[in-house]
């Protein structure tokens, strides 16, 4: 008996120890809210919630999970004022990548996520809306110069083995030598919890997840609040937050490794592929502490093509009136002499009748 209960013991702890031990990473698919211990609601996610759990909201004031009440999904905790900036300094931006080739490699360990407005089910087994978003990502991180490989491999099912699956592909997207590894994923609390507004678009909010159970742990918190900086200043109302739960998410493979949920199961799923416009220049923005010579948003840039062709049409008026002023010698005779100009290119939509002779 006591020699079969020291093989069991032995047997996990080597289980563990090799990064199989992880029955707490979404083993529950139930949300979870968390509450401040006076009761008022916080934030939710979908997965179970622990002790010990800390959350960076929205305003940056750091939260510590205290008990959990698994019955009814609800976790109370202590906020301990405001999340130290530290972290943020601390995370050193790639500059000497600035004129090298630049790579980020990607993969989805939950590969069955969907979004319900948009792909019909929370959940494909084939051709999951997760990778419509992932693919966006990419393409947006293309424009700026930034060579990506995603990974389309599927993990299934959704369950606590899928890091396990997942894990594998992680290891090989390591050998590439990127410059940060992101796996994607969305969440499963109703669709208020991320609709948001950025620069007059009605996109979805990104959640960054930490895996607090790593070595890299504190590497992998400084990249977070790193990119939540970079938002809070480019694109205030895209980054959601910052949950910090138990589990490595296969985090300790990199200390620039991050976890992001492009919005959840009930938001529309343009709203998510949405976000990943912004959310590439960010991560651009971080890695590589410069902005991108496609930085700017399609709507910027329509702004910006707007605002120049004002400066030029206001520049072209200046100058025929001042060329009418110095042809006439009067204001009156300007003003006339402008008129028959813009009738004669207008084909007399503009500047008034022409007089009979």
């Amino acid at each position: 008996m006591k020699r079969t209960l020291a093989l069991t013991l032995l047997l996990t702890l080597l289980f563990c120890g090799a990064g199989f031990c992880e029955a707490f990473e979404g083993e529950d698919d139930r949300v979870y809210t968390m509450v401040d211990e006076a009761g008022a609601e916080i934030t939710q996610r979908m997965g179970r919630m622990y002790e010990g759990d800390e959350y960076i909201s929205g305003d940056n004031r750091l939260y510590r999970v205290i008990s959990v009440d698994d019955e009814n999904g609800r976790a109370v905790a202590q906020c301990l004022g405001d999340e130290p900036g530290d972290a943020v300094s601390a995370f050193a931006a790639l500059a000497d990548k600035a004129d090298t080739k630049k790579l980020i490699c990607m993969y989805s360990t939950h590969s069955d996520e969907s979004y319900i407005p948009g792909d019909g089910e929370s959940s494909l087994l084939k051709d999951a809306g997760i990778y419509d978003v992932g693919e966006a990502l990419k393409k947006n991180l293309e424009e700026k110069g930034i060579d990506v490989t995603y990974s389309r491999e599927t993990f299934l099912p959704h369950d606590a083995g899928a890091y396990r699956r997942s894990r594998s592909v992680a290891a090989e997207l390591m050998e590439k030598n990127p410059d940060a590894l992101i796996d994607i994923h969305r969440d499963g609390v109703p669709a208020s919890q991320y609709e948001t507004e950025v620069e007059g678009n009605d996109i979805s909010k990104v959640r960054l997840f930490v895996g607090k159970s790593n070595a890299d742990a504190a590497e992998n918190r400084a990249f977070a609040k790193k990119l939540k900086a970079v938002a809070d200043d480019e694109y205030p109302g895209l980054v959601k937050d910052i949950y910090i739960g138990k589990g490595n998410y296969n985090q300790d493979l990199y200390p620039r490794a991050i976890l992001l949920e492009f919005g959840t199961h009930k938001i529309e799923k343009q709203k998510a592929i949405d976000a990943t416009e912004y959310m590439a220049d960010v991560i651009y923005q971080t890695l590589y502490n410069e902005k991108s010579a496609a930085g700017k948003t399609g709507k910027e840039e329509k702004s910006g093509a707007a605002k120049g062709i004002g400066w030029l049409i206001g520049l072209a008026i200046v100058a025929a009136i001042a060329f009418a002023l110095v042809a006439t010698g009067s204001f009156r005779g300007a003003g006339d002499k402008l008129k028959g100009t813009f009738r004669e290119v207008t084909g007399g939509a503009f500047g008034g009748k022409k007089k009979k002779e």
